[in-house]
């Protein structure tokens, strides 16, 4: 697995949220935000699309749990009233590409955070970021990002 240290920098983000177990809705949200963007004409290869879970799963309930599918989108965008605005603060994040299907990311999960402390970091109190570009998303493939901090 090939894990890299990013600084990923400060973005201007439109979302969609969905509260509740995590799983098939999120990807119901992502699919709603992608539909979206679409329509705004912002879905390029340039995109970057963001998927960040907000809560922990085993601290809180699964019908509490929210998922922010996102979009970044440039800082002079007009947005509308149609869908949510925020700002992602950005930060060093341990970066590891995956194919974006079930076995991969769950070996991903495994073998992240031994990587991570062996690496000198540890995490930091941020979410952690699911990253995709269009050429990703074409070729079925995510970054996941986890925000650090040295041990």
């Amino acid at each position: 697995m090939i894990m890299n240290v990013e600084l990923i920098p400060e973005y201007r983000i439109a979302y969609v949220r969905q509260v509740g177990p995590y799983g098939p809705a999120n990807a119901q949200a992502m699919e709603g935000l992608k539909k979206w963007a679409v329509e705004k004409k912002l879905l390029t290869e340039s995109a970057i699309l963001l998927g960040i879970p907000q809560d922990h799963p085993e601290i809180t309930l699964p019908e509490n749990c929210r998922y922010d599918a996102c979009i970044v989108i440039s800082k002079d965008f007009q947005m509308d009233d149609s869908i949510c605005e925020s700002e992602l603060a950005g930060g060093k994040y341990m970066v590891c590409k995956v194919k974006h299907t079930a076995e991969e990311i769950q070996k991903a999960w495994t073998d992240i955070f031994p990587a991570l402390q062996d690496s000198g970091y540890q995490m930091d109190d941020k979410p952690i970021l699911e990253r995709y570009t269009g050429e990703m998303i074409n070729n079925d493939s995510c970054e996941i990002c986890i925000p650090i901090k040295p041990l």
